[in-house]
């Protein structure tokens, strides 16, 4: 649906295609319905649904291709939301386009918008990332940043009132990593220990409890992290031993466990070893293995999995790449 998949289809896959006219890619990213692609010449390429502007071409309509994000150059990374955009220029500054009825974009309207503008305020940035309707960005001083829906309290800044442009997170300091879901946000310290915020009826904040948080607190139990990845309701977190951890929501599978029982704290993905990098779809969540294969589990009534079938699958399973 929408042409998310950039084959000039609209036709659900079961296992990887190619995206239609794209090279040189460096980085790429994935809302829920629309994706990004960073070429290395520092432009963004979209396809996807595109009725609130989050393609950035500036229009409203669907891609089923690849098409340039306008106005944007230089940039080094890129964050998809649920139907908002980023971009992180090598000047630091943030770039946003889409959905803004909660003041995601960060630009101080909640004016949707078809083509890029700038978070106000922002220097500094190194990364950035896009929750359901809230966004995050980590400054070189190691703090964050987050504008946008806060009903949940996942701006972190103590309160629940949205902000429609950038308030600093509480009481974080040494971050190099952030990753936003739903209405949840995750960032990774440089001690190797991970802070959550916001939402948290499905234990998706790994404190042990379901009880929201406006501020951060630590994921119990987990030490020597160096990635981490949020999905719509769920977290996962990556060791330095290549191991891989899950958290939260668990109906399909997606925390791997063999499970479909919610975890509120840090529980191992059996059977994965040599993990160099981890990504969390909605209901469903990927992991890079040093020997170049990629495994997934959870949700796959679209063939999300990549292995062939529509069966969802509680541990992982390997995608079959061409």
């Amino acid at each position: 649906m929408f042409g998310k998949l950039g084959d000039g289809t609209a036709n659900n896959r079961p296992t990887p295609v190619p995206v239609q006219g794209l090279t040189d890619v460096v980085a790429v990213a994935a809302g829920w319905d629309h994706s990004l692609a960073l070429r290395a010449d520092g432009t963004v390429w979209a396809w996807g649904r595109n009725d609130l502007g989050q393609l950035g071409d500036g229009t409203a309509i669907s891609r089923h291709t690849p098409l340039p994000v306008l106005g944007l150059t230089d940039v080094v990374a890129v964050a998809a939301g649920g139907w908002h955009s980023l971009a992180l220029r090598a000047d630091g500054t943030v770039w946003a386009w889409g959905y803004n009825s909660y003041g995601q974009l960060g630009d101080g309207t909640t004016t949707n918008r078809h083509t890029p503008v700038p978070v106000l305020g922002l220097t500094d940035v190194v990364a950035v990332a896009a929750g359901g309707d809230h966004s995050l960005a980590l400054r070189a001083d190691g703090t964050v940043w987050a504008w946008g829906v806060n009903g949940c309290g996942q701006l972190g800044d103590g309160t629940t009132t949205n902000r429609h442009t950038p308030v600093p997170v509480r009481g974080l300091t040494d971050v190099v990593a952030v990753a936003a879901g739903a209405a949840h946000s995750l960032a990774l310290r440089a001690d190797g220990t991970v802070w959550a915020w916001g939402w948290n009826d499905c234990g998706q904040l790994g404190d042990g409890t379901t009880s929201d948080r406006h501020t951060p607190v630590p994921v119990r139990g987990l030490t020597g992290v160096v990635a981490v990845a949020a999905g719509e309701y769920h977290s996962l977190a990556l060791r330095a031993d290549g191991t891989v951890w899950a958290w939260g929501w668990n109906r399909f599978g997606q925390l791997g466990d063999g499970t479909t029982a919610n975890r509120h704290t840090p529980v191992l993905v059996p059977g994965l070893t040599d993990v160099v990098a981890v990504a969390a779809g909605g209901d469903h969540s990927l992991a890079l293995r040093a020997d170049g294969t990629v495994w997934a589990w959870g949700y796959n009534s679209s063939g999300q999995l990549g292995d062939g079938t529509t069966t969802h699958r509680h541990t992982p399973v390997r995608v079959q790449l061409p």
